[in-house]
């Protein structure tokens, strides 16, 4: 195969019979394939197996049970089982039309690109396909974002929240992408420096069917962003800062209503403390768990730390309020700041730390040795 088109599926069963027969119309059938990467919970597994039975070109279908990484997750993993080094991906809904994978194929084939992407916003490209004036304003403010965040490795890109792009995979690190979502070109531009050209298309209206696009995807598109600028440590830091502000918003509430301050810091702590872990656990060491403890022994280590360290910030402030006679809550504040680095190096060390296969703690190698001395012979 000289091209493999990756097409990642989620309930797209009204638009797969077409897909192909565009895609079959416009590609060279003799060394082009398909292969659906389908997350779906519908009919879209039974239909890809009818449309593949008699389609004019190869058709294959890896189905994921448990997915993971969303659209990016699937992409990567269809990557890894591409017949071919060379890889367009689209999406499943006909806005990226497969008549366009010719010129981008022509333009990869001059041999001086690694990717080419197909953009919405250079030449005669155009974002008409987008559902409404709130789509548009919010694609062209997360391109604009997006771009000011990499000034360096997107100044010759337009549009690196498109979906629909063709790379040679030999060219990126498949183990390095940790996909997060639907931006995954956003992912391979971000983690590796590529030689991209750009080609104009015309994103158009979805054939069948809904948009997958929500609140919660957009979240994860600022989560992402936020992991590859800043990396680990800020993601660790955007929440503790909304722990902080929950913190202190608990606080205010609690003395407001009457409650002692040192009294309102404590409960403010404990609320913050285990929202603190559970939105660590999903956003920011989701990929260290599998190698760490158990999570009932991570929640352990987590919570003792939090409450010891506020065992010591909390007499800290209150010397703060007493002695400098400033406001309790940014006494608080400021020993929330100072508490943050330590925090992220406890979790990121001891909390998120591998297991140590086949390793003995320290009890238990001290019972073993007091065993085997009380078993040992001896003279009467």
């Amino acid at each position: 195969m000289n091209l493999t088109i990756i097409v990642p599926t989620y309930n797209e069963a009204p638009n797969v019979a077409e897909l192909v027969r565009r895609v079959a119309e416009a590609v060279d059938t003799t060394d082009t394939e398909i292969l659906f990467v389908d997350d779906s919970t519908d009919a879209t597994p039974d239909v890809i197996r009818e449309v593949a039975a008699s389609a004019p070109l190869p058709v294959r279908m890896i189905h994921r049970d448990d997915p993971s990484g969303g659209l990016g997750g699937a992409v990567v993993e269809g990557m890894r089982a591409a017949a071919s080094d060379v890889c367009v991906v689209m999406d499943g809904d006909l806005q990226h039309p497969p008549e366009e994978i010719p010129m981008m194929e022509h333009r990869f084939r001059r041999g001086d690109v690694d990717l080419v992407v197909a953009s919405r916003y250079v030449g005669s490209g155009d974002a008409g396909g987008l559902a409404d004036k709130w789509r548009v304003l919010v694609s062209r403010g997360s391109t604009a974002l997006t771009k000011a965040m990499f000034p360096i490795r997107l100044r010759n890109v337009s549009d690196p929240m498109t979906g629909f792009f063709l790379v040679d995979r030999t060219a990126i690190d498949l183990d390095g992408l940790k996909p997060r979502g639907f931006k995954i070109l956003l992912e391979i531009l971000a983690r590796k420096p590529l030689r991209v050209a750009e080609v104009p298309f015309a994103f158009a209206d979805r054939h069948a069917g809904e948009s997958k696009a929500s609140f919660t995807q957009g979240v994860h598109f600022l989560l992402q962003l936020t992991m590859l600028r800043f990396g680990k440590m800020s993601l660790f830091a955007f929440i503790g800062a909304l722990g902080a502000v929950a913190n202190l918003a608990i606080m205010w509430a609690l003395t407001h209503m009457g409650v002692e301050y040192i009294w309102a810091a404590i409960i403010a702590s404990e609320v913050t403390i285990v929202g603190n872990f559970l939105a660590q656990e999903r956003f920011v060491f989701q990929d260290m768990r599998e190698d760490a403890s158990g999570v009932w022994s991570r929640f352990a280590k987590s919570f003792a730390f939090n409450n010891c360290e506020a065992v010591i910030r909390i007499p800290i402030m209150a010397a703060m309020v007493q002695g400098w006679h400033i406001s309790s809550v940014i006494a608080a504040a400021i020993t929330l700041m100072l508490a943050f680095v330590v925090r992220f190096l406890f979790h990121s060390l001891v909390v998120y730390a591998p297991r140590k296969v086949g390793a003995k703690s320290a009890t238990r190698e001290l019972l073993e040795e007091i065993d085997a001395q009380a078993m040992s012979p001896g003279e009467l």
